[in-house]
């Protein structure tokens, strides 16, 4: 990537500054220079990790208002549920719910925005919509790591999310590993883009006069995503021409069994010999979903992980006052290279590209010392899956 980079921006110098052969006096172009400033530190950036010495590293600035946490958060979940049947006799039974609970363990270095409140303590219970951002609030180096075990209704989920990102003031490095079992999304992915910086937002009419004091940015580059083959369905082996599935086969290959009396009736069993239904009904309404479910989960679990490559392009505007405060960003990938592999995601979407985005938005505003009003959201969408947060109310004080 690195000599991919300084080819590029080295055609981009040669190209704008060969156009004259005669000696003149030319004004010099901002993005030009700024090409330029991007080329000579890449340039000089040593990727040689065996030189790299851990008593060179100054842990005292990295960790530097960092700050570790963990807590445990719970409360009662849905309540228990009375099930009647009369098949054999009026019978009576109780669903119940565990309770809820989260166990949350993390380390982060993020600089507080404007907007933000500053908690006395941290319960990583905090919905952080602008942890999402590109940009943070200051240039340099910022990280989080933090890990869940979560029971939510009676399920059970393992969240993951931590990135490293570095913000410099023509470029951004960031990588980032995202596991939600709430919205059953996973993936790593690095990116690596070229920034630049709008000093003057005076001539941009589509923002009000009260926002153009803020900072905007716009960055493109290329991202690098690891995960699982999304896309793929390991039921479209199973379906028929008519579009239904040959799930009975399917049962049997997973090592269900069954037994027909002769009469009419017959009793299924699971791969343990255990009794699971004593009817179509029960064996089509409960438990061919369940082998569905399971057939499904292991097929993807046996596949390795396929890495996509993509071109990322976004932008970053904030501004803070006291009354007004508006922090946007948004990234694109509108185009991804095909490896032609067996999983790869182009052959789900009919070999065609696809647009892959994420955004958010946080807004407040105070019309007096007494009220107030409040946007904040954000949103993902990979690979045709979906995962997004909002929040949005008033707030009136009474003195």
């Amino acid at each position: 990537m690195k000599k991919f980079l300084l080819i590029l921006l080295t055609l981009v110098t040669l190209t704008a500054t060969s156009q004259d052969t005669i000696i003149t006096e030319k004004p010099v172009d901002p993005l030009l220079l700024q090409l330029n400033n991007l080329h000579n530190k890449i340039a000089n950036i040593n990727l040689d990790i065996s030189t790299l010495k851990l008593d060179d590293i100054n842990w005292k600035k990295i960790t530097k208002f960092s700050t570790i946490y963990g807590a445990v958060n719970g409360g009662n979940s849905l309540s228990d549920v009375d099930v009647y049947s009369v098949t054999n006799g009026l019978e009576t039974q109780t669903i119940q719910t565990p309770y809820d609970y989260s166990v949350i363990l993390g380390v982060r270095k993020i600089s507080r925005m404007g907007y933000e409140p500053k908690e006395a303590f941290k319960t990583g219970q905090e919905n952080s919509f602008s942890d999402a951002a590109t940009i943070g609030k200051v240039s340099g180096f910022e990280y989080l790591f933090e890990v869940s075990f979560v029971r939510q209704e009676g399920e059970n989920y393992n969240n993951q999310h931590h990135f490293l990102r570095y913000i410099d003031d023509t470029y951004i490095l960031k990588g980032e590993y995202l596991e939600d079992g709430f919205a059953d999304i996973k993936y790593f992915e690095t990116s690596q883009r070229y920034r630049h910086k709008i000093e003057d937002l005076s001539n941009l009419s589509f923002l009000p006069e009260a926002l153009k004091g803020g900072k905007l940015s716009l960055n493109i580059g290329a991202a690098q995503r690891l995960s699982e083959p999304y896309g793929y369905n390991p039921l479209e082996e199973w379906q028929l021409s008519n579009g239904n599935l040959h799930y009975t086969f399917l049962a049997i290959q997973e090592g269900y069994t069954m037994n027909f009396d002769g009469q009419g009736g017959v009793e299924y069993f699971d791969p343990s010999g255990n009794s699971v239904a004593t009817s179509t009904e029960i064996w089509e309404g409960v438990v061919i979903p369940t082998v569905l479910s399971d057939y499904t989960e292991r097929k993807r679990n046996e596949l390795e992980n396929t890495i996509q490559h993509s071109l990322v392009l976004g932008f970053d505007y904030y501004y803070y006052s006291k009354k007004l405060w508006l922090h946007s960003w948004g990234n694109l990938m509108p185009w991804h290279y095909d490896d032609k592999g067996e999983f790869s995601y182009h052959k789900y979407n009919n070999n065609e590209q696809w647009y892959d985005y994420s955004g958010g938005l946080i807004f407040g505003y105070k019309y007096s010392k007494n009220l107030g009003v409040f946007v904040e959201g954000k949103y993902n969408k990979y690979w045709n899956r979906e995962w997004h947060d909002f929040s949005l109310g008033v707030n009136y004080i009474i003195f």
